[in-house]
């Protein structure tokens, strides 16, 4: 499988937002040093673990920032946006950077009804999406109603999908990004045999699988479990509050009483993040690609500590050869 990695640009506690956005590029010069496929960013409103609202800005921040390396976003929300300057964002983007840029596309409203009303989108908006990827794509390859500028090179679409949308994916003929529990799913292998089966090419394009996940290694698998604690806790958490919160250090969370279902959240988060050293993540990577038949494998991977995000980085570049 190629290897690439998705930063979220995770904001850590008692630290600035900017600070996660200076990670973020530092990590993506890293992954290029270590030669990964591609670096994406994402798009979180509002969330206070998140500092990424705003793909473009950040891929260009990081573009400027390294030289060889694909660089894109994982993904542009578009129902949130309309086609045409989403569009225009990205071909400003490979225009700078040519040969480089990726447009992963998701269809996420917000993460809470506040957000989604300042978003000025509702649960029971219309569902345009399929047709907003039709007319986003004309847009980038110069057949669309009116031309988005500046004209320059092709920018490859991805679509963030399950269910349906692996559906829609086949149709148009798209590259598809699978996380979450769909990965998880008895069903999975079925789908994906249909996207593959059922899919129509577009320009040439072929059925293509990118798996996206955290996966944490470090020397021992003890070791690996406690650098993917923060996440983990902070998932936890978010479904009591409702708040996705900073990573936090894992000193400060095992110093506190939890709830026992936060306990059996996290446990549950765990074991399904591919999370060990570097035998027992390549057993679980080659079960997974055996499974799934992927493509490539986009790494989502966040720790509270920088310093161990990069040797997991490294550790994964290596043993993935």
């Amino acid at each position: 499988m190629r290897l690439s990695l998705l930063d979220r640009s995770r904001t850590r506690a008692g630290r600035p937002d900017a600070e996660a956005l200076e990670g973020t590029i530092a990590r993506a010069a890293h992954a290029e040093q270590l030669g990964y496929e591609r670096f994406w960013v994402a798009e979180h409103h509002a969330v206070p673990g998140i500092a990424s609202g705003t793909p473009a800005v950040l891929v260009a921040a990081v573009g400027a920032a390294t030289s060889r390396i694909r660089i894109g976003s994982g993904g542009v929300m578009l129902p949130l946006h309309q086609p045409l300057v989403v569009a225009e964002q990205f071909l400003v983007l490979e225009a700078l950077h040519p040969g480089r840029v990726d447009l992963g596309l998701g269809r996420s409203l917000g993460f809470t009804p506040p957000v989604r009303r300042a978003l000025r989108r509702e649960l029971d908006a219309v569902d345009e999406f399929e047709d907003d990827l039709v007319e986003l794509r004309s847009y980038l390859d110069g057949t669309g109603g009116v031309t988005a500028r500046p004209a320059s090179g092709p920018v490859q679409m991805h679509l963030l999908a399950t269910g349906r949308g692996i559906d829609i994916a086949a149709r148009l003929g798209l590259p598809v990004v699978l996380g979450g529990p769909v990965l998880d799913s008895d069903e999975l292998p079925d789908v994906l045999a249909r996207y593959r089966r059922t899919f129509q090419p577009h320009e040439g394009s072929e059925p293509s699988v990118t798996i996206s996940l955290d996966v944490t290694v470090a020397d021992d698998d003890a070791t690996a479990r406690e650098l993917a604690l923060p996440e983990a806790y902070a998932m936890a958490m978010s479904r009591q509050t409702g708040e996705f919160g900073p990573l936090e250090s894992v000193a400060d969370i095992r110093s506190r009483d939890w709830p026992d279902i936060v306990s059996r959240r996290v446990e549950e988060s765990l074991d399904r993040a591919v999370a060990g050293s570097p035998a027992t993540v390549r057993k679980r990577l080659e079960q997974l690609a055996e499974r799934t038949g992927a493509d490539e494998l986009l790494a989502s991977t966040s720790t509270h500590d920088r310093d161990a995000l990069f040797a997991s980085d490294t550790m994964l570049r290596d043993l993935m050869g």
